[in-house]
């Protein structure tokens, strides 16, 4: 199966982001055609300094080969290196109606959120997300609570263009991944852990030292209770049971009884002392990777070339199909 799945260059990549996505795509990656993109494009709806941007797109393609994406099993390129992403995005705007692009959450969410930046991108940001998809006939799109909306645009879009012009695109089903753990905010246990968050405290980066790591988790919240016990009543301390599980291979249950009697002071340390050895190897491989650009920039490239030769047939099929004369 051919499985695309994307991720924008902002903020970091948090402990977080690897339990649900990149330890899925680890997996996935093994037995399927996998593409990983760094959604740069996407990532433009927001004001970018262009410096910071460039930067956190090395870094976070970086993280993607620490992490353990391997560019010999799947296609891993920066999306604004393959320009059929806009080319087909615009064709697709055209098929798309603006009541459809004016429905979606997602818009009314960050607008309010940018009421001094409410851009066409934010309006149409979903297509070029349909263009992702659709431009490699993705067969399975790994998808969150946020991104079914979008992916059910992409199917529609796919189905209305195939009944148009005939038969085109495949229209790609949901990939509903094994049920990961549910990471939360250090600071906020009943918001989902952010990689956008503006407290850094709420957070815990794949590539955050050991010393870092354990700060945050010393500071992290919990309850006035100094019970460890997995509960509904005590998110903070539950949270930090399933990262201590997630990390450690022990059941919640587990540990639960292994730190019985035993202080919060005592429970935060050894969850970061757990996080931050389990990704030691993490963030040794981002260091080498961030030392070589060259090495990188090499990578990106093949990864670029590979994601083009599938979106250029593609691409000469739907300028076909709609009337535009060849090259």
């Amino acid at each position: 199966m051919r499985i695309y799945s994307g991720i924008q260059p902002t903020g970091c990549i948090t402990i977080g982001n690897y339990i649900g996505a990149v330890k899925n795509w680890l997996e996935l990656q093994e037995e399927n055609e996998c593409l990983f993109a760094i959604a740069n494009q996407h990532a433009m709806t927001v004001r970018q300094v262009p410096q910071e941007l460039r930067e956190r797109t090395y870094s976070f393609f970086a993280q993607f080969l620490a992490c353990g994406l391997d560019p010999e099993k799947s296609i891993l390129y920066v999306q604004s290196n393959v320009p059929q992403h806009s080319e087909l995005a615009w064709i697709l705007s055209c098929t798309t109606y603006i009541g459809e692009l004016e429905r979606m959450t997602q818009f009314k969410d960050k607008s309010r959120k940018n009421e001094d930046n409410i851009n066409a991108g934010l309006l149409t940001y979903p297509v070029l997300m349909a263009a992702d998809i659709l431009l490699f006939k993705t067969d399975l799109v790994p998808v969150g609570k946020d991104q079914k909306q979008h992916l059910e645009l992409t199917r529609d879009l796919a189905i209305r263009f195939n009944n148009r012009y005939g038969d085109t695109f495949v229209v790609p089903e949901p990939y509903i991944p094994k049920q990961g753990a549910k990471i939360t905010s250090l600071q906020n246990p009943l918001e989902k852990m952010s990689k956008s968050d503006k407290d850094q405290n709420a957070t815990v980066s794949i590539i955050d030292s050991a010393d870092v790591i354990m700060k945050k988790f010393k500071r992290a919240v919990t309850d006035s209770e100094n019970r460890i016990a997995f509960s509904e009543e005590k998110p903070g301390i539950s949270n930090l049971l399933t990262i201590y599980s997630a990390f450690s291979g022990e059941s919640i249950e587990s540990a639960e009884r292994r730190f019985e009697g035993k202080g919060y002071g005592d429970f935060k340390i050894a969850v970061g002392e757990t996080v931050a050895d389990a990704l030691s190897p993490v963030r040794e491989k981002y260091a080498a990777y961030m030392a070589d650009k060259a090495e990188l920039e090499r990578i990106m490239k093949e990864g670029a070339e590979k994601a083009s030769r599938i979106a250029s047939r593609t691409i000469a099929k739907v300028k076909k199909k709609i009337g535009f004369v060849s090259d």
